[in-house]
């Protein structure tokens, strides 16, 4: 048995090959196959099953398109609804796979449909947990639901997890490989660890979860101090559910606009370029997102500011650069509703404002500050008593809420979100003078 572990940095998610006697499967794929496809055939192996451990929130999947270019049977829990074609995957369901046996585990918790897939081929074992055992940690109470008491929601899926913990993986011995679909900065768990991978019997000594405890104390625990919901991770489940569209299909029809110095009015533009670059100069309506770097969290921002089904657009460094960025908002299923990608006119026509943490400390009384940190990070460490906390995931829908008599202010932990919010408040609040902090915070902290 050969395993072959995927990195997506920018979402912190690891996707999976398994090849066994020329046969080969794919766990939990990212929106584009070809890295996938490119390992089929650098192992002479074909694809012959892709298997979903759960209608992933904050990635859109490729099961489908694998299916319909290589004929590979997508695996999936009953439970999921899926909508594609499909065979269920349960508790008792094998799949062979050359000289290994893959096996399903229901394991709710994280989602009421998630599974574990066991692979065994008599001389190790290795355990592919998706969204359920990380390294370090456990998955969070998945809030796909639209609907009824979301509180009452989550105490529920804990107290599955709580179960599948301490009842669904006790057959399997120490040694058994955990393999995860996310690591540290991914927002389906928190506290999770940098490495790629484990075994059961470290996560049963050193993961918190694994201890004994009570119920009480094991939901408590899971519920507390979770990262943000952002505003596309039900429309990813759903999507999921149902199959994306082709990905090389999808980002070709997106218009790609050159050398551009206006846009249609009152339609957001994300500006991907350096803070710096942003700041000197950038179309009205704009909002500083920067990724000029695969590790910076594009995909994650965007979707927890943009809503799904709202029209933007999408400013980029270069042209050489258009199906990068495309392949990235793609992995969210944000781009069909991009209005285009494009580059600038050297010719701009708004700037933006920062101010220095010295003359913030001098004359700290004359300005309304603004943190966007999350609220855990607020109740850790708060550096300006009077300043008003708006997470920066709800600051587009909140920005009413910032006093307009002073000149505003705005931070985060490092600068890199306070140019998103600064922005923002920027377009909300044009009648005031908005100011960024950047990095500056950093004397503060």
């Amino acid at each position: 048995m050969k395993v072959k572990q995927f990195n997506d940095r920018a979402l912190a998610h690891y996707s999976y090959a398994i090849v066994s006697e020329d046969h080969m499967a794919i766990i939990d794929p990212s929106r584009n196959p070809q890295q996938y496809y490119a390992y089929a055939e650098e192992e002479d192996a074909k694809i012959v099953a892709v298997i979903e451990t759960h209608p992933h929130a904050d990635f859109i999947s490729s099961h489908l398109q694998i299916h319909r270019e290589t004929g590979a049977t997508i695996y999936a829990s009953k439970l999921l609804g899926a909508e594609y074609p499909h065979t269920t995957f349960d508790d008792g369901d094998n799949i062979s796979l050359g000289n290994v046996q893959l096996s399903a585990i229901n394991s709710p918790g994280h989602s009421p449909d998630s599974i574990c897939i066991l692979a065994d081929d008599d001389k190790e074992k290795m355990l592919f947990t998706g969204d359920t055992i990380f390294i370090g940690n456990v998955g969070r109470p998945d809030l796909r639901e639209k609907a009824g008491n979301m509180q009452a929601k989550r105490e529920e899926l804990a107290k599955s997890m709580y179960h599948t913990i301490n009842n669904k993986f006790n057959h399997l011995p120490n040694e058994t490989v955990i393999y995860p679909a996310h690591g540290a900065g991914s927002l389906c768990g928190k506290n999770m660890s940098d490495a790629s991978s484990s075994t059961l019997g470290q996560e049963r000594m050193s993961n918190w979860a694994f201890q004994e405890q009570t119920e009480e104390d094991f939901v408590n625990e899971i519920l507390k101090d979770q990262p943000m919901i952002p505003h596309y991770f039900g429309f990813d489940v759903d999507t999921n559910k149902a199959g994306a569209v082709n990905f090389e299909r999808s980002i070709g029809e997106a218009p790609r606009l050159v050398n551009r110095s206006q846009v249609v009015n009152q339609i957001i533009v994300v500006d991907t370029r350096a803070i710096d670059e942003f700041k000197a100069g950038h179309l009205p309506n704009s909002i500083n997102i920067e990724a000029i770097r695969d590790a910076q969290k594009l995909e994650t921002w965007l979707g927890a500011i943009v809503r799904p089904e709202e029209p933007f657009y999408l400013v980029v460094d270069s042209v050489k650069n258009f199906d990068k960025y495309l392949g990235r908002i793609a992995k969210i299923g944000y781009e069909r509703q991009l209005r285009g990608i494009l580059t600038l006119e050297h010719r701009l026509l708004k700037t933006s404002s920062t101010i220095s943490g010295e003359e913030l400390k001098e004359n700290e009384a004359n300005y309304t500050i603004v943190d966007i940190r999350n609220q855990p990070e607020v109740e850790d460490n708060k550096p300006f008593e009077s300043s008003i906390n708006i997470p920066l995931h709800e600051l587009r829908e909140r920005a009413q809420e910032v006093p307009t008599d002073k000149p505003v202010v705005v931070h985060c932990a490092a600068g890199y979100r306070s140019a998103a919010g600064s922005s923002i408040l920027e377009l909300k609040l044009p009648q005031v003078e908005v100011l960024d902090l950047s990095n500056d915070i950093k004397a503060f902290l």
